[in-house]
């Protein structure tokens, strides 16, 4: 690999799609679906309480430098049509080389998650579509295989300490879970990659179940397993890097033990996502944000 910027492959429309919705999508500047709706669950009632997602992280700015990587990399946003989600070329900085992105086409007479008719703000896309996919040369990980890429609940809160699994699984049961789908890889430099993606019936359910035990400020409510001592708020993320109606959250070990754990959380209309990355000595920052901005571009 050289230093030279390689450009992504252009991206193809694979099919004409009508009043749709631009979205922002993001490419490295400076240094560088199927099926029919899915099956609806009968919806469980709305909870009581309603917690306004935090917002902290987000920003309405459109570029922002990477200091903290020691080059000029910035992120730049410029809307382009919804099937148009080009991967991040890759750099001796470390980037990933991805394969080319799209987002999945809607089935006939679906909206975007965010359309004014949509008031759930319902990912009618496949959600299995909706995962990031390994990049290139990484080895898949075959406990994240499921059939559609869906895989027990279980799965998710085994990412947790066992003390907080039961009281998430409850909350999860009985707070408008549908399923839950996952991707999962490791590089060669033995960084392990996980990616959870929970559809709930409506961006309500998201939300509540969110605000109520994962994020926040000034750090993660539900430490990972792996986190020795805290993971508070990841200040070299680019934080202008953002994608409209969306949030998201990025987590840092203050002090990482014999493996660096690194996770963010993506909250997108009816859909939460988990992020990890971990590594024994030093999982490094430049792929993990990657891999976050390019999720939440497939999520928004």
């Amino acid at each position: 690999m050289t230093d030279e910027t390689h450009t992504a492959p252009e991206v193809h429309d694979v099919q004409d799609v009508h009043n749709v919705h631009n979205v922002h999508n993001v490419h490295l500047i400076a240094s560088q679906a199927e099926g029919g709706f899915p099956p609806e669950d009968p919806a469980p009632a709305v909870p009581s309480r309603r917690r306004r997602l935090r917002t902290a992280l987000r920003s309405s700015a459109a570029v922002l430098a990477f200091a903290s990587f020691g080059v000029a990399v910035a992120y730049g946003i410029t809307e382009q049509r919804r099937t148009d989600v080009p991967g991040l070329s890759t750099r001796s900085d470390g980037r990933w080389a991805y394969p080319e992105l799209k987002k999945p086409v809607l089935p006939a007479g679906a909206v975007d998650p965010f359309d004014r008719t949509n008031p759930g703000h319902v990912h009618y896309a496949d959600l299995s579509a909706l995962l990031l996919p390994a990049p290139t040369g990484a080895r898949p990980d075959k406990k994240l295989q499921g059939q559609g890429q869906r895989v027990p609940v279980g799965r998710f809160l085994g990412e947790y300490p066992e003390g907080l699994r039961e009281n998430l699984g409850q909350d999860l049961a009985d707070g408008g879970l549908r399923h839950v789908v996952a991707h999962g890889w490791t590089t060669a430099d033995s960084t392990s990659t996980r990616i959870y993606l929970l559809r709930f019936h409506s961006a309500t359910f998201a939300g509540e179940f969110f605000s109520e035990h994962l994020g926040g400020e000034p750090e993660a409510v539900a430490q990972l397993n792996g986190v020795d001592q805290v993971a508070p708020v990841d200040e070299t993320y680019p934080s202008q890097a953002v994608v409209p109606s969306t949030d998201r959250y990025v987590y840092d070990e203050s002090q990482p033990g014999s493996v660096h754990v690194r996770h963010a959380y993506i909250t997108a209309g009816d859909t939460v996502a988990l992020i990890i990355q971990s590594r024994k000595g030093k999982a490094l920052a430049v792929p993990f944000h990657q891999t976050v901005v390019l999720q939440n571009q497939l999520l928004g």
